[in-house]
């Protein structure tokens, strides 16, 4: 019997006893097996809520298990103590190293010793496994909704990321663009500068007098230049 109250499975409505269970714990039993009200239980939120509240909502600290106990629709029968604390007697020191059976009988006598029947202690084990996996799933709605909202944010902003990428991305290759243009028309204009050089060096090489010891025609420009320099220096003086 007792082994029943240590492996009970979530959503076992009604703990046997021989077989049935008393008609006042089956009645506790079916109104417990009843939807929990809106208040007591957080509502999963539609998918278009602004996401700021519902952020505000998952970073609110997760209840206590006490809390959650109190807070259940459900409460168990009165009586001197409940299942919790047959689990502070399995653990306590003075079953240590007692066989399970010892055990077993030891905690039996004291459930006895205490007047307490072992369906109200399986129906608050019921009640609170129910309240515990409840706000479990409450919660895992609530973690679902903010996963969502997250990631709808995300994309915007990954969409926006990526527009503004764009828009600066062309920016920067409409200035490469326009260096490349300028450096381009630069380079032309260099070889233009190079042909003009030619012109004038060539006309100025036509100009230039005939030499005084060879007779022949200079074809030196810097000759022609350096000439020029000394011609308008005594000039000037």
């Amino acid at each position: 019997m007792f082994k029943k109250i240590l492996h009970l499975n979530y959503g076992t409505e009604t703990p046997p006893k021989n077989g049935q269970l008393p008609a006042d714990a089956a009645a506790q039993s079916a109104t417990n097996a009843a939807p929990r009200p809106a208040e007591n239980e957080p509502a999963h939120q539609p998918a278009s809520e602004n996401l700021s509240a519902i952020r505000a909502r998952s970073a609110n600290p997760l209840r206590s298990f006490d809390d959650i106990y109190k807070a259940a629709p459900g409460q168990p029968p009165r009586m001197p103590y409940g299942i919790l604390k047959i689990s502070e007697m399995l653990n306590s020191g003075h079953l240590t190293g007692m066989s399970h059976e010892s055990k077993r009988c030891s905690v039996m006598m004291a459930i006895e010793a205490a007047s307490i029947q072992v369906e109200d202690l399986l129906q608050d084990a019921m009640l609170r496994q129910r309240a515990l996996n409840e706000y479990e799933q409450a919660e895992e709605l609530r973690l679902k909704d903010f996963e969502n909202a997250t990631d709808r944010e995300n994309n915007l902003l990954q969409a926006e990321l990526e527009r503004l990428t764009s828009q600066y991305m062309a920016r920067i290759q409409a200035n490469i663009d326009e260096v490349a243009a300028s450096q381009d028309r630069f380079r032309a204009w260099q070889k233009r500068k190079q042909q003009e050089l030619q012109h004038i060096s060539t006309a100025a090489a036509i100009c230039v007098p005939k030499s005084a010891e060879g007779g022949a025609t200079g074809t030196s420009y810097g000759a022609v230049l350096a000439r020029c320099g000394v011609e308008q220096t005594a000039g000037a003086r």
